[in-house]
């Protein structure tokens, strides 16, 4: 690894002296940045630690909950609040990853890991835009059976690889950022950018910005909510597909629905279309069908990974059934 020099924050002011431009990481718990170090993807010059700032989990005054960046997966996945109000988010949280590494994450850190595209991992030989912008995208072409099948563009097809990601896209939360020059909020949905011509730039964090909390709004249809992730092994495996859903469903119609799809695109990817869908209809086979179909209009699979648009479509039912019959 390149050498680097190291920096305990005490305080948010601490973490806020982060300098992007000359090779400032924020350090959370380790689990990506590392790993990705040790690979020679990233090579900063000091590393902030902000493993030791705020892990509360509290309630908000909205009747919400908010989450400290610093705190660990773990704690989140277990705790009460979350456990009885967000099921899909603790569930999300328990199939990402392993123990060990879910005790050593951290939310701020989960939101801000980068993909696991075998292409972008390969520094000393694979060509990739995220990596080194223009040089081009191996994977397209390439082996592509963990790649995504919406939101991508002719620059990048990597997948996002978060599975609480998913969960808080699906809940309306909004993460909690601050700069020097003063904070501000932004959707979870929005947090994440799609590839474009700079897939290289991704998320709405602007330089010397910090996130402080994920806020969690009241949301009742959280109330009955899930999260399903297909994998190609039981554990320690990354989504082919995932679904983070919510439903509320009255006197047989569907009052509200939250949905949110993972494994299939550069980002968290809320399926706002198929939400539109089933707001209002009866909570019926066809309906979850044709709101399957409305959640993947417009995929753009590649010759590896095309099963995923049938897996995802199956998988969404699936789920939007089992949450309906338990409402039942």
């Amino acid at each position: 690894m390149t050498p680097f020099s190291y920096l305990r924050a005490r305080s948010l002011d601490d973490a806020l002296a982060i300098d992007p431009s000359r090779g400032d990481r924020l350090l959370g718990g380790g689990t990506n940045l590392i790993d990705l170090m040790r690979k020679g993807v990233e090579q900063p010059s000091r590393l902030i630690d902000v493993s030791g700032l705020s892990e509360g989990i509290e309630p908000s005054d909205s009747g919400g909950i908010v989450i400290a960046a610093a705190a660990r997966n773990s704690a989140v996945a277990a705790h009460p609040l979350v456990r009885t109000r967000y099921p899909m988010l603790s569930r999300a949280i328990l199939a990402g990853a392993s123990a060990q590494i879910r005790n050593m994450a951290t939310v701020g850190g989960n939101l801000m890991q980068r993909t696991r595209c075998l292409y972008f991992a390969d520094a000393a030989g694979s060509r990739c835009n995220k990596r080194d912008p223009g040089s081009g995208c191996d994977a397209i072409g390439g082996f592509t059976r963990y790649h995504a099948i919406l939101g991508t563009s002719p620059s990048c097809i990597a997948t996002h690889p978060s599975d609480m990601a998913v969960a808080l896209s699906a809940l309306d939360a909004r993460i909690h950022l601050a700069g020097t020059g003063g904070g501000r909020t932004v959707p979870a949905a929005d947090f994440h950018l799609l590839p474009g011509d700079h897939p290289d730039r991704e998320t709405l964090l602007a330089p010397g910005e910090v996130i402080v909390a994920v806020e969690l709004p009241p949301t009742p249809a959280a109330l009955k909510s899930t999260y399903r992730k297909v994998r190609d092994r039981a554990s320690y495996a990354f989504a082919l597909v995932s679904v983070g859903a919510a439903l509320m469903v009255e006197e047989g119609r569907i009052e509200d629905v939250r949905i949110a799809l993972g494994g299939v695109a550069p980002k968290p990817w809320r399926a706002f279309g198929a939400e539109t869908a089933l707001r209002g209809r009866p909570a019926t086979a066809d309906a979850f069908a044709a709101a399957a179909d409305a959640a993947l209009e417009g995929a753009a699979p590649q010759p590896g990974n095309a099963f995923k648009i049938e897996l995802a479509r199956r998988t969404l039912i699936s789920v939007l059934s089992g949450l309906a019959e338990d409402l039942r």
